[in-house]
């Protein structure tokens, strides 16, 4: 079953979700994995997949941290995250990037959630809270 969009003929043809649940930390400034991932076999070269992404992270202490979603090698869309110590304890982010992306193929497709840190330790997933990636497939126009 599809779903159209309204008003301009485009449909969702497929969604896959991914989650993770094990918290993973870093202090690298080099993108190390979330462990997140999906993937996705477009049915149309024309089509576009909607990449949804969201988490909660924490840092030790005030630092920042940014996360990217990766296309198998090619980085997509980022976000960056600032943590401020307060009295003693930082504060949790709420991580969230969406991403329309246009692959133009009907091989399979796998998208990768990456992380690193600007400064401090960083730590996804914290308290197994799941991160999770929605893709949806939506027909070209």
């Amino acid at each position: 079953m599809s779903v159209s969009l309204y008003g301009n003929g485009q449909t969702v043809i497929q969604v896959v979700n991914g989650t993770v649940a094990s918290t993973t930390s870093t202090t690298s400034t080099s993108y190390v994995t979330t462990g997140l991932s999906a993937s996705i076999t477009p049915q149309s070269t024309n089509s576009k997949i909607l990449i949804i992404y969201n988490g909660y992270a924490y840092c030790s202490g005030s630092g920042q941290m940014v996360t990217n979603i990766y296309r198998g090698s090619t980085p997509l869309a980022s976000g960056t995250y600032g943590f401020t110590e307060n009295n003693g304890t930082s504060l949790v982010a709420a991580l969230a990037t969406n991403y329309l992306d246009s692959p133009s193929t009907t091989s399979s497709i796998t998208y990768t959630v990456y992380f690193k840190s600007v400064s401090g330790t960083v730590y996804v997933q914290i308290d197994s809270i799941p991160s999770s990636i929605t893709l949806i497939e939506i027909s070209g126009s």
